[in-house]
């Protein structure tokens, strides 16, 4: 059995925010319909490796490389990586004032199918299949006509990423704590969405610290990252013994 190109591959990838070297070397390999669960210490760089894909521009990239899908991903601007099928979730989404969720969500979507060679979804269409995922994410369909994100509790903010992750269906999601502010319906949620996706292909990066949640997913493998490299590799043991011990028992461990 032949093993599957990976879909995003990392190798030894440097990222400088301003004055700091935040990620010192991290490589890894994500195949299609695979599940990476992230783990480590705040500040170890979790969040600043899923920025740092997605192109925000306050994250430079000092050395190394990254292919997505067989291309270039640190040649592609952030609009170009988002349409080839890369989403990234916030760990604490934004507003955007006077951006309808609907507008906002459709015109995302009708630009990752222009990609694909898809017709776009006029508003009719794309409304059935927005209000459609939003009650089975329980969201209110009020929602869908409000300002993204304005007025929005914690919750509400990661179902609303959610939401956007339903009806994009990427080749690769990032996602940064997805579970921060989520009730138990809503942890459920997300797990019954990422198996769906994985069911279609969509590869997962997910950083968490909740070991209920990584144990759903039942990821393919676990990483610990530690200033700025990735200090160990594991499966769900891994995640286990972190819970069981803190990042600096996993730490001390590793160096004995």
């Amino acid at each position: 059995m032949t093993t599957p190109s990976p879909l995003l591959q990392v190798r030894d990838l440097r990222v400088d925010v301003g004055e700091r070297n935040v990620l010192k070397s991290v490589s890894l390999d994500v195949a299609p319909g695979a599940l990476v669960v992230l783990m480590g210490a705040n500040g170890s760089g979790k969040s600043t490796l899923g920025l740092t894909l997605a192109g925000h521009p306050n994250y430079r990239v000092a050395s190394g490389q990254a292919q997505f899908g067989g291309q270039d991903l640190l040649a592609m601007n952030a609009h170009e990586r988002a349409r080839a099928g890369l989403f990234v979730s916030f760990q604490a989404p934004p507003d955007i004032p006077g951006v309808k969720n609907n507008l906002f969500i459709r015109s995302a979507l009708n630009a990752v199918r222009e990609a694909r060679g898809e017709e776009p979804l006029d508003a009719f269409d794309f409304l059935a299949s927005a209000r459609e995922a939003a009650q089975q994410l329980g969201l209110p369909e009020a929602m869908l006509g409000r300002p993204v994100n304005e007025g929005f509790s914690g919750g509400e903010r990661k179902r609303n990423e959610l939401l956007q992750l339903a009806l994009l269906r990427p080749r690769l999601a990032v996602l940064d704590e997805i579970d921060s502010g989520m009730d138990v319906d809503g942890v459920r949620a997300v797990v019954r969405l990422v198996q769906d996706l994985r069911a279609q292909g969509t590869a997962f990066v997910v950083v968490s610290h909740y070991l209920h949640l990584i144990e759903s997913l039942e990821p393919d493998a676990v990483l610990r990252l530690d200033q700025g490299c990735i200090a160990e590799t594991g499966g769900l043991e891994l995640a286990r013994g972190i819970a069981r011990t803190g990042f600096a028992r996993a730490a001390e461990a590793v160096e004995a």
